[in-house]
């Protein structure tokens, strides 16, 4: 159901942690995601026809938002041109100390499916010019930039700082983007009507069956 509809992403994921022991809460959410694709089975990607090779890349995560294990929920988002082309939610798989810290590690794991991407098209003959990765946290991207290990962030597995060195050889860019246009909020934590709906627009998301 994610493939085609990123957004029931965030959903899908909090509601699937819990099939192994569900409560009567955890149907009643499960009622309601199914209303609402009933009420929107004409909705999904809408794929322009014209595009370009320009790759865009939204990474973000919701800092200690499992009340359990007080794990993060990370999310990416990857547009080609106006496409979306891959996404994902999932629970971080240690528990971060910052938010800094947790938006890194959102960071890592967008660049492992930019770099998955990017080789995947080379292979088709196809050249991507840079990813430019839009984060709404300034920390994250500071460390990000900064190739000396400080004392905040020494304790991060060397496996997340892989992110420096696609900044050095320029595969990737990261840049500030507001919290309000971050598009992976969609994947990471409820949200309003409003803010969902503008979201899902900015997603390329269109309702075939929605009166023109």
């Amino acid at each position: 159901m994610t493939i085609i509809g990123p957004d029931t992403t965030y959903a899908v994921n909090i509601l699937s942690q819990f099939m192994q022991n569900p409560r009567q809460g955890h149907w009643d959410a499960a009622v309601r995601v199914l209303r609402y694709l009933k009420s929107s089975s004409g909705q999904g990607i809408l794929l322009p026809a014209q595009n370009t090779l320009h790759m865009f890349v939204y990474c973000d995560s919701d800092w200690a938002s499992c009340s359990m294990s007080r794990q993060s929920i990370k999310g990416y988002l990857v547009k080609l041109g106006n496409a979306p082309v891959s996404w994902k939610t999932k629970k971080q798989d240690t528990v971060s100390r910052s938010s800094a810290e947790a938006e890194y590690r959102a960071m890592a794991s967008a660049t492992s499916e930019v770099v998955w991407i990017c080789n995947l098209l080379l292979s088709l003959g196809l050249s991507v010019l840079m990813a430019r990765f839009h984060c709404d946290n300034q920390a994250a991207i500071h460390i990000a930039n900064n190739p000396v290990f400080h004392e905040q962030t020494k304790h991060i597995e060397v496996n997340c700082h892989f992110v420096r060195e696609r900044i050095l050889s320029r595969v990737i860019t990261p840049q500030y983007t507001p919290s309000t246009e971050q598009l992976v909020d969609i994947f990471t934590k409820a949200l309003g009507q409003r803010q969902f709906h503008y979201l899902m627009g900015k997603l390329g998301i269109a309702n075939l069956h929605a009166p023109t």
